[in-house]
């Protein structure tokens, strides 16, 4: 392990979460180097593939995600349902809330998959993985997201098979729906 001292800590900015810049001291092979390094406090997140077994399809998100836009994509980004844990709430019951405000599906059914962090060079969220079994009938309102929180969801079911050619052709941006994608192919969910 490298040693750290954290010199300075500075708030830039404070609005939806923290953005500081951190002067630290890191010695590494016996010398002090000095580092400014801007660090994003942004809560732990769940991200969920829901997969209906029997008919083999997934179910994914559709919406407007302004960094993507500012990247330069043009459409709406194609992803898992995923969401903030908020504070004392365990990543499962998470997911599960997550699930029935963006979709509208009422789930009781997930497997873990993984966790980590997905940006750990400068932002603190961890992100918990996992699958869950949907079905049409588990539909129990018209989903969506928050619209307090300016979501406006779109659900995309697709066959196993279209799945597959989406994650190969390289067209999905979404790194946490990349990943689920490749675990239910692997572990031949789809």
């Amino acid at each position: 392990m490298q040693d750290i001292e954290i010199l300075e800590r500075k708030t830039l900015a404070e609005n939806a979460y923290r953005l500081e810049l951190i002067t630290i001291n890191q010695i590494k092979k016996g010398k002090t180097e000095r580092h400014d390094r801007e660090v994003y406090f942004r809560p732990n997140g769940a991200t969920i593939l829901l997969i209906d077994f029997d008919r083999k399809t997934v179910l994914l998100t559709k919406q407007f995600r302004l960094p993507v836009f500012l990247h330069g994509e043009k459409d709406q980004l194609l992803e898992s349902c995923a969401g903030i844990i908020d504070e004392g709430e365990l990543p499962e019951h998470a997911i599960i809330r997550e699930v029935e405000e963006e979709t509208g599906y009422r789930i009781s059914e997930i497997s873990p998959v993984a966790q980590g962090f997905m940006t750990p060079a400068s932002v603190t969220e961890y992100v918990y993985f996992f699958t869950g079994k949907y079905s049409p009938e588990m539909k129990v309102s018209e989903g969506g997201g928050e619209e307090s929180e300016g979501e406006d969801i779109s659900l995309v079911e697709l066959s196993g098979r279209e799945a597959r050619e989406l994650l190969l052709s390289g067209k999905l941006r979404d790194v946490k729906t990349i990943l689920l994608l490749q675990h239910a192919i692997i572990q031949n969910l789809i």
